[in-house]
């Protein structure tokens, strides 16, 4: 058999986080990877697989796929564009949903998360007819379903009392964290609970600094995107917003607190007023049946599964559309606009 060739594309930090499993499922494989970085710091070592840094060197290279977790990927990319997603459809705007299913034809492949996002891109690959959909689950999650060291942070902080994980959206509508300052420090002070906080990189860097000086004896502060994993697994409860890393810790079998969350639903416990945080939050902590309840079916729905096996399925999936009969798909609108924003990125101007 011949070995295959891939591409990862990085464009938005979140990306190496996405796309390293990826990366490891190719290698463990014995198939070729590369990275294309655009815009954003290369934050690979050693470890990882080579940069490409010209088109023209991708274009040599000449990949079978390009994975990526973005909304738009070169059309002047060799190979069939897999799109990996981001995020899940958290509905952080009244709009947001449909942004999630927006189909821009670029992509030759949809590879979904769960029934959420499978029934939906089923339905437009239907009507557009020029992708496929395969429901594979998210990459990025793989690492968390195959952690050998889930206590190593629990372990670090030495502490005997509930940790409670407060994490807030970057968007400055959405964010609780101006709101809640005062609240976790004050928390913090009487030393009920022990508080693991961090924030959204991409949150005004003075409320991190702000968040940064509350570390103390019952606070500790993650800096922001640094590895979330030892987080999600050392908390025993967490309080969020509408950032859409409450669904990461959600399928860990975990109770969620949302502030004044714009997607709430019986999975949570969402509350509007600082005042009832805590004894939502002690709620949580007794983990009532019903709520656990709740929080299985909503995983059933989200991201069934649970095998840590995401990226081997997204290389089986892309293996078989590339082995596909393509004569009876619709060819890609021309997109012509799009070609021209993209060349225009990145400097390249061949049609």
């Amino acid at each position: 058999m011949l070995m295959k060739k891939y591409l990862l594309f990085a464009e938005q930090l979140y990306s190496y986080p996405i796309l390293r499993p990826i990366q490891q499922a190719i290698i463990k494989r014995g198939d070729s990877v590369a990275w294309y970085i655009h815009n954003v710091p290369n934050l690979l070592t050693k470890n990882d697989a080579s940069v490409l840094t010209r088109v023209a060197d991708v274009q040599e290279y000449n990949p079978d796929a390009v994975f990526v977790p973005t909304n738009w990927v070169p059309d002047f990319f060799p190979g069939v564009k897999v799109e990996v997603f981001h995020g899940f459809n958290v509905g952080k705007r009244a709009n947001s949903s449909q942004d999630h299913f927006r189909i821009r034809g670029l992509f030759d492949l949809y590879c979904t998360q769960g029934p959420d996002t499978t029934q939906p891109f089923q339905q437009l690959a239907t009507k557009f007819g020029y992708f496929n959909v395969a429901e594979t689950g998210w990459s990025k999650l793989d690492p968390m379903f195959n952690c050998n060291t889930p206590n190593q942070l629990r372990e670090k902080i030495k502490t005997d009392k509930p940790i409670i994980f407060y994490a807030s959206t970057f968007s400055p509508k959405l964010t609780s964290a101006p709101t809640l300052i005062n609240y976790i420090k004050k928390m913090a002070d009487s030393g009920k609970w022990h508080w693991l906080v961090t924030l959204h990189p991409k949150s005004d860097p003075e409320m991190i600094n702000l968040y940064r000086n509350l570390q103390c004896k019952n606070l500790t502060f993650i800096e922001p995107g640094e590895e979330i994993i030892p987080m999600l697994y050392a908390a025993d409860a967490m309080l969020c917003d509408t950032s859409s890393i409450f669904i990461e810790y959600l399928l860990l079998n975990k109770p969620v607190v949302t502030f004044n969350t714009s997607v709430p639903g019986p999975h949570l416990i969402d509350v509007q007023n600082i005042d009832l945080i805590t004894p939502a939050l002690e709620k949580a902590l007794s983990r009532p049946q019903e709520l656990m309840n709740e929080i299985k079916k909503y995983i059933l729905n989200i991201h069934p599964n649970r095998d840590g096996n995401a990226s081997e399925r997204i290389l089986d999936a892309t293996n078989d559309f590339i082995n596909l009969d393509k004569r009876r798909m619709k060819p890609k609108p021309l997109n012509l606009g799009r070609k021209l924003q993209m060349r225009k990125k990145l400097k390249y101007f061949k049609f």
